[in-house]
This record gives structure tokens, sequence and C-alpha cells, in this order.
């Protein structure tokens, strides 16, 4: 299991260092990361901190990012608390008091387009200029003839493209919770659903229907405001396991999408919604059945 390590209780080491805000893990962070044992990075976002208005929501909760970094071999996650007394430390001070002297690094890898240090005034260039460590700068990585980041990936999953998000993350989008009770409508119909309230923090998927996996089981989930019903409640993630009849109220659940089926939409009766809703698990029995797992 990845150690996890408030970076005031790092002991110094021999460490080689991946430096990033890494929301996503997505494929260009994971070239970044590649060789080396220990990722640097932060929480929270940088941004929510030096500038709230133009924080974005995020593509992983810290547990997502720590398990995942835990599945593509990182040994130890070195968190940085990012305070506002933090955002006043030199790029000097950030490499002399942080990587060489608190961490021990002898690798130090990061993307062309990091920045760090009180007015961002750090760049790949000046920590090539240390001895103390060797310096690995990796190119942006463009999937489909573009450059795959955070907000290409936002923007993805925000319109349900879940099989380009996938491409540039690696693996599929996810999103964790605690099931919560519904309406209880879904087991009225004959599809008991887990549901989850969306993070308003996080990027959550466009309304409609898809295929996915809740804590590894064939799943079609729901997410929108179910127009069939005057329902007058938000917006839900509303997960129907298939051949499952567990009770998960109060319990985490991690959704993993694997493709959009349709859009959200409204029918005319109860009887409609549920044939379209049988469609709609056998489709997802297909779909999740030939899904090869990264």
């Amino acid at each position: 299991m990845i150690e996890v390590t408030s970076l005031p209780d790092a002991v110094s080491r021999d460490r080689h260092v991946a430096i990033g805000t890494f929301d996503g893990v997505h494929v260009g962070h994971r070239a970044v990361i590649d060789n080396a044992d220990t990722v640097l990075t932060f929480e929270p976002h940088p941004l929510e901190v030096i500038h709230p208005q133009a924080a974005p929501k995020l593509l992983m909760p810290f547990e997502i990012k720590r398990d995942v970094l835990d599945g593509i071999g990182v040994d130890e996650m070195v968190v940085i608390p990012f305070d506002e007394d933090f955002t006043k430390i030199t790029a000097e001070e950030f490499i002399e008091d942080i990587l060489i002297k608190r961490l021990g690094a002898k690798t130090v890898s990061v993307g062309e387009n990091f920045r760090f240090g009180a007015k961002a005034k750090g760049t790949p260039e000046m920590l090539a200029g240390y001895e103390e460590f060797e310096t690995r700068v990796m190119p942006l990585v463009e999937v489909g003839g573009e450059a795959v980041s955070s907000t290409r990936i936002r923007a993805l999953v925000a319109a349900g493209e879940m099989a380009q998000a996938r491409l540039c993350l690696g693996v599929p989008y996810m999103i964790e919770g605690t099931v919560v009770t519904g309406d209880q409508r879904g087991r009225e119909l004959g599809f008991p659903t887990a549901n989850l309230v969306p993070d308003d923090r996080l990027v959550s998927p466009g309304h409609g229907v898809y295929a996915a996996f809740a804590n590894g089981v064939p799943t079609a989930v729901n997410i929108g405001v179910r127009p069939t019903f005057e329902t007058g409640r938000g917006v839900l993630i509303e997960s129907y396991l298939i051949d499952q009849d567990v009770d998960l109220y109060g319990q985490q659940l991690r959704v993993a999408f694997v493709e959009r089926l349709r859009g959200e939409r409204r029918f005319d009766s109860a009887e409609a919604l549920i044939a379209q809703m049988e469609a709609d698990v056998e489709t997802t029995r297909r779909v999740c059945a030939s899904f090869q797992r990264p």
C-alpha cells in the first residue's frame, strides 16, 4: 500500500521525485511519474488558495488519487499542506529546503509547463541548474492530436464523453461517495439504486445513462433529475448494481464510468420507463462484459 506522508513529517532519504498537482493522474501525468518512487503533490489544489474564484472542479478526490498512484506503482505520496504561508516560499527555498534537504531528491521529474515558488518564478530550467539531483522534464502528451490536460478531461467528463476521457486518463473516470436514501422510486420500479449526491467540488458527468462498474460490479447509472416524475429533488447519481441485492445505505460506493448509453429523457408512463431501463441494463451487461480493464 502506498505510504502517505505530510511534508513536515517526511524524513530525508534518497528519493526519485515527481512533482505536480496531478489532478486526474492522466496519461501526461503518468509520463512525468514514470520511474519515480515518490510523488510530491499539493492539498488542496493551489488555486483554491491563490485564486479561489479560478479554482477548477477537480477530477479526483484525494482518496481516488491516492489509490490510482498506488495502482501505478508509486511507493510514497508526500503531501504539501498548501496554505497562504506556502505561497510565500521562493523557488530557491522550494528547491533547497524541500527537494534537497527535506526529501533528499536524487531525481526530480516535472512537466514542461510546471511552475513553482512565490509568484510562480520557478521553472524546469531552474531545476536543471542544480547538480544535487538529475532533472527530467517531460513534454506534453497528445491523444488524438491534442495535448492531454486536466482542463480537457473536465470538459469531456462534463459532456459525458467517457470513452475519450478514458483514453486521456488511462483508466475510467471515477467518482466516490456515501450512499444516501433516495425517493425509493427505483425499488418501486424493480430497479433499486444506490444513490450518491454529486460533490460540488468535483466534476460530475453530464446528465444521462451510463454503463459503469460500482465497487467492481457491472452497473447501470442514471445521472439527472428524473424528469418522468415530479420529485422536486436535485441531481442524483443513481446506480443499479446488476444482479445484486445488498443494502448499501451509509457505505462508500466508487463508480467507474465506461460508456454513456443515452441522454436523460422524460417518458410518458412508468411502463415505458421500465421498458427502457430493462434495455439499458442489457446494454450495460454487454458493455461491461466486453470492457478490457487497464
